[in-house]
């Protein structure tokens, strides 16, 4: 069994060291078909600047960034 990814380390204000880059937040527009890790197939309903809500066939998700586990297609 292989163990899972660590999670990123938080950057403190206080530290000598330069601060990671940013890292791009996809946008997505309303009418999009998404693939999501756990949920499936589905497509965006609505795409504001803090979230997207995909539906999953019957299921409506409501996501905020970063949108890791949710794919384009």
């Amino acid at each position: 069994m292989t163990p899972s990814p660590a999670a990123p380390r938080r950057h403190l204000p206080s530290s000598p060291f330069a601060a990671p880059a940013a890292q791009a937040v996809e946008v997505f527009e309303v009418g999009d078909r998404v693939s999501h890790d756990k949920y499936g197939l589905g497509r965006v309903l609505d795409a504001g600047q803090q979230t997207v809500t995909v539906e999953f066939g019957s299921e409506r998700i409501r996501m905020a960034p970063p949108y890791s586990r949710l794919t384009r297609l």
